[in-house]
């Protein structure tokens, strides 16, 4: 019989040695908070404040929000991918900011982040309801299955004369990778928090600079398309 307590004494130590050892892997809640600026400051809507990047006029922001999908936490060659990954990011808010909440991320730590911008080609063909996606949401296209990743609505005043400004980008290959590296201990240091700046000038100032004048409206033109695509891969940075 004291040999049988015994063993059951060792098993129970071995079994707490493990469930405490350092380095055994954990659940790690993460929190990424977006914030909307532009000029270093937090976006503006409904007023002529911003300077159209390739030619004449001021700019106003109506509308701004965009599809993000596919997020996953490395570390080292662990890898957690987040199930049903579809959010649709606004800031149409007093803080102009939208938090995205794991409370479990099972990695001990977490030094890559990674997430598309847009919806990956599978799910932006298909009609099934998953996360943020809505066949029948003002996000759908009406005219095909998908959905559209980036809206941009304002207008632009030049002189006194006011035109709209309307871009929606949505084919699959629009959908671009962002991928960052943490800083070590950043999510000890900041309590399971990672902020991340969108700068929604990025759409026309980015590898190419668009002149919302001579090109105020993408819609249905693959060329166009691309090119806000290419712009709006370099919109979200790390804020750290």
């Amino acid at each position: 019989m004291r040999r049988v307590l015994g063993i059951l004494a060792i098993a129970v130590v071995i079994i707490g040695w493990f469930a405490l050892s350092p380095g055994q892997k954990k659940s790690t809640p993460v929190t990424l908070t977006f914030h909307a600026e532009m000029g270093g400051e937090p976006l503006v809507y409904d007023q002529f404040v911003y300077d159209n990047p390739g030619g004449a006029g001021q700019f106003r922001v109506r509308d701004f929000r965009f599809y993000l999908s596919n997020l996953s936490f490395g570390q080292g060659d662990q890898t957690f991918a987040e199930p049903n990954s579809y959010h649709l990011l606004r800031f149409d808010n007093a803080d102009k900011t939208h938090s995205i909440t794991l409370p479990e991320v099972p990695l001990a730590s977490i030094d890559t982040v990674r997430f598309l911008i847009g919806v990956d080609p599978a799910a932006n063909t298909s009609i099934e309801v998953r996360g943020d996606l809505d066949p029948n949401s003002q996000m759908a296209w009406n005219w095909e299955v998908g959905y559209k990743f980036v809206v941009f609505e304002g207008a632009l005043q030049v002189g006194q004369e006011v035109s709209p400004l309307v871009y929606h980008v949505g084919f699959s290959e629009n959908a671009r990778e962002v991928a960052f590296s943490l800083p070590a201990d950043v999510l000890t240091e900041a309590n399971g928090q990672i902020h991340l700046t969108v700068d929604p000038a990025k759409l026309f100032d980015g590898s190419a600079r668009i002149d919302m004048q001579t090109l105020p409206s993408v819609k249905f033109n693959r060329t166009d398309a691309e090119i806000l695509a290419n712009n709006y891969a370099a919109m979200i940075t790390p804020a750290f």
